[in-house]
């Protein structure tokens, strides 16, 4: 059992972008097959660039604030309540497209193959 709290974690850089910062909850080693398990914040107007994960999936919860999500060139809407998938090998972008901070909660799971 792990017990966490995020007003007791220390904010991290994300690795696609040092400006965005993130709370880390569960990283890979807690649970099995987990990554991470955190939490994002986004000021307006930044952007976590293209990326994929070629032995990962991720799952995207929109907190608060509004975004774009852009999987393999195809943008779709991020706002509060909506969840995404992303599968291994699929380029994503997340961006912040509103006026205020975007929050998202979101995990990883590594692929076995």
């Amino acid at each position: 059992m792990k017990l966490t709290a995020l007003s007791h974690l220390p904010d991290e850089q994300v690795s696609h972008n040092p400006a965005i910062q993130k709370k880390v909850m569960l990283r890979s080693g807690d649970l099995p097959l987990l990554t991470h398990f955190s939490q994002a914040r986004f000021a307006p107007r930044q952007v976590a660039g293209a990326h994929a994960h070629p032995d990962m999936c991720e799952v995207f919860f929109v907190e608060s604030g509004m975004g774009i999500i852009q999987i393999d060139g195809q943008p779709y809407p991020l706002e509060p309540g909506v969840c995404v998938s992303v599968e291994p090998g699929e380029v994503h972008e997340v961006s912040n497209s509103g006026g205020e901070e975007l929050v998202l909660t979101y995990f990883g799971l590594r692929v076995t193959v």
